[in-house]
Order: C-alpha cells, then structure tokens, then sequence
C-alpha cells in the first residue's frame, strides 16, 4: 500500500430560502431576524452537546437532543440538518454504535456548513 486516499468529506447544504421568506412574512424583520438567531444559538449549542453526550455513551439524551435539532431546523428551514439528526436517530434505535458515530459526525459537519449558510444569507434581504 504505496498510496494513500484522502476522501474530502463535504456535502452542499441548502438554506430553505422560501421557509425563512414566510417567517419573515409572518413576524415581520426584527421578530424574524430574532428567531433565527436564537435559532442558530440554539443550534451550535445542541450539536455541541450532542457531541459531549455520545462522548459519554448516553445515547437517550443524545437522542432527545437530535430530536430536539430537527425541531429547531426545521423552523428556519434546514431540512438536510432536519433529516441528519433524524438519521442520527435511526442509527441510536437500531443499537448500532458505528453508525451513531458515523452519522453524528455527519450531523456536526452538516450543522457547521447550515450555520455557515445561514450566515452568509443575512447579508440578503428576505
């Protein structure tokens, strides 16, 4: 084995810009504009905890915090997030440890590439 494969692990993600055009027409800008911060708060601190709780092998509370990520993700409309951490999910019901860390790691590479979405959208107007 002379030769070494590095797979770049990067996936598009798409902010739902229709999702976050209704909440903005339904709270108007700065309720709106609240939302979504809390939102993406909200969001950097359950992956992170997510992270933390599959460290310590609590795979319940892990899945309550995924539960708790597609609620939060579908509000302001990162469905791949939403279907991740229902992934994520899956993989702790069926008791199967590989892949709870194959998909969780997918889940925080996904979020930090949704928040970074989201972000770079605030410089467009709804």
């Amino acid at each position: 084995m002379d030769q070494v494969l590095k797979i770049r692990l990067k996936e598009t993600v798409h902010v739902d810009q229709d999702r976050l055009g209704a909440l903005y027409s339904e709270l108007g800008e700065a309720a709106a504009e609240d939302v979504v911060c809390r939102a993406m708060e909200e969001l950097a601190l359950r992956l992170s905890h997510c992270s933390r709780l599959h460290s310590a092998c609590n795979h319940d509370e892990l899945r309550k915090c995924a539960r708790s990520l597609i609620a939060i993700a579908e509000q302001i409309g990162m469905h791949v997030l939403s279907r991740v951490a229902a992934d994520v999910i899956d993989a702790i019901d069926a008791l199967d440890g590989p892949a709870v860390a194959a998909t969780l790691a997918r889940l925080i590479r996904i979020g930090e590439q949704s928040l970074t979405a989201i972000w770079d959208l605030q410089d467009i107007t709804i």
